[in-house]
């Protein structure tokens, strides 16, 4: 539900209007706006809350208009935050106006190749390295990283070459290790539903960085959102990877470009694409990408490893650095196009 104050309305008005809410043991959400204050209501009502709120409030001065929210989340959603969240993280900026890109391996392999790694990702011109120091994988004999000596690398190399980190974290326990040493927590594709992860990611106030699952709906991914959101992290990132192939002859999944207007036009969050696990193919990252941009992204996530053909994980979808290059030059071109910082 939102409620929307006439014109000029007074704080004695306004207190009013939220005392009405308190008093069905909700608490509102003042929402300033351009021209005139809105009051929302994130909890979901009863029948007999929304009620009694709606005839209490009819006969109160400085009420214009009493609405109720179509969707099931809020605190995501544009309807109850009318500015677009930018997240900012030691400088860098995750937003509207801006184009961000994290670059680096799928895994923290070593030292050697995680430096390395980051070196050609800060040379391209990207200010985020991504890596992963716990691995999901979907067999059990696959490499599963370096576990904390992954993250003590991340963060030896982020510190020494200046550059934003960000790795998954897996469980809830995992929350506390994984935020002592990098500056974004990522939530997987396989976890956006792990709701006491979510909890627990929430509570560390590093910034969240959440993945679509190939399964979720629009509605599904953003309440995923609004679970960190409700406990006080503001400073979350969303991230489309693909949705479920009819045919996984050509691509590892399919990548949903449409989902980032969508996301645009619902959720203050910011949108970033990841074209390597949307596609599963190198050569098929790169146009990806640039067609994310133009879809209106706020950024991607690109893998890239200095030898692909040697990397213990999804070597197969990894730029070379070369390749990485390349491709910041394209996307530099594009930026001016659509007006955008990188």
């Amino acid at each position: 539900m939102i409620i929307l104050m006439q014109f000029g309305a007074t704080q004695a008005q306004i207190d009013a209007v939220c005392d009405v809410i308190r008093q069905q043991e909700v608490e509102p959400l003042v929402l300033p706006g351009e021209d005139r204050l809105a009051i929302g209501i994130p909890a979901a009502l009863t029948a007999d809350q929304r009620d009694h709120i709606e005839a209490a409030l009819s006969t109160l001065a400085g009420v214009s208009k009493i609405t109720q929210t179509s969707r099931p989340y809020k605190l995501a959603s544009l309807e109850f935050h009318r500015e677009k969240t930018t997240v900012e993280v030691k400088g860098v900026q995750i937003g509207p106006g801006h184009f961000v890109v994290m670059g680096g391996p799928c895994s923290v392999e070593s030292y050697d190749q995680f430096y390395v790694s980051a070196k050609h990702v800060k040379a391209a011109g990207a200010r985020i390295v991504r890596g992963g120091a716990f691995k999901p994988r979907t067999s059990p004999y696959s490499f599963q990283g370096l576990a904390e000596e992954g993250l003590k690398i991340m963060k030896q190399v982020g510190d020494d070459l200046g550059l934003v980190t960000i790795s998954e974290v897996m469980s809830g326990d995992m929350v506390g290790l994984v935020a002592t040493y990098v500056d974004i927590l990522q939530i997987g594709a396989r976890s956006m539903q792990n709701f006491p992860l979510l909890i627990e990611a929430a509570k560390s106030g590093k910034p969240v960085f959440l993945k679509r699952s190939p399964s979720a709906t629009i509605d599904e991914f953003l309440l995923a959102a609004e679970y960190v959101l409700s406990y006080g992290n503001k400073n979350v990132i969303l991230c489309e990877r693909g949705i479920m192939p009819l045919d996984r002859s050509y691509t590892r999944n399919t990548l949903d470009l449409s989902s980032v207007p969508v996301l645009k036009e619902h959720t203050h969050l910011p949108v970033i694409v990841d074209p390597s696990h949307g596609t599963g193919v190198s050569k098929y990252v790169a146009p990806m990408a640039k067609a994310a941009m133009m879809a209106g992204a706020d950024g991607l996530m690109i893998e890239m490893h200095p030898d692909p053909s040697a990397a213990l994980s999804d070597g197969s979808q990894s730029l070379t650095p070369e390749q990485f290059a390349a491709l910041m030059d394209d996307l530099r071109s594009l930026s001016g196009y659509c007006g955008l910082k990188m």
